[in-house]
């Protein structure tokens, strides 16, 4: 399946990803700059920001209480569809998630 990444300066980076990978995980092995994930994906800092576009925000799983609390510590600025990549696992049914990320994760 194909997720696509773009930098707060447009650059667009298109991977081929399987199935049941975190979309955090999917940047770091390919390393997409602008994914940081300090804490490796356990849902315990923010600095895998990432903004989720139109239709895909509305196919993922419901946030949990916790990544709504991380979201809070953004440094950059908290959007209606901001998620933490960690929390993002690849289905079928996102094959063609785009994401925006912020300008920084620090």
């Amino acid at each position: 399946m194909k997720v696509v990444f773009i930098s707060h300066n447009n650059v667009r980076t298109e991977l081929d990803v399987p199935a049941g990978t975190s979309l955090m995980q999917a940047a770091v092995n390919s390393n997409v700059h602008g994914i940081a994930a300090d804490c490796g994906g356990c849902c315990s800092c923010a600095t895998c920001h990432v903004y989720v576009q139109v239709p895909y925000a509305d196919r993922l799983e419901a946030m949990s209480e916790q990544e709504d609390g991380m979201l809070e510590n953004t440094i950059s600025e908290r959007l209606p569809n901001s998620r933490l990549s960690c929390q993002i696992k690849l289905t079928e049914a996102l094959d063609g998630l785009t994401v925006n990320m912020p300008s920084t994760q620090h």
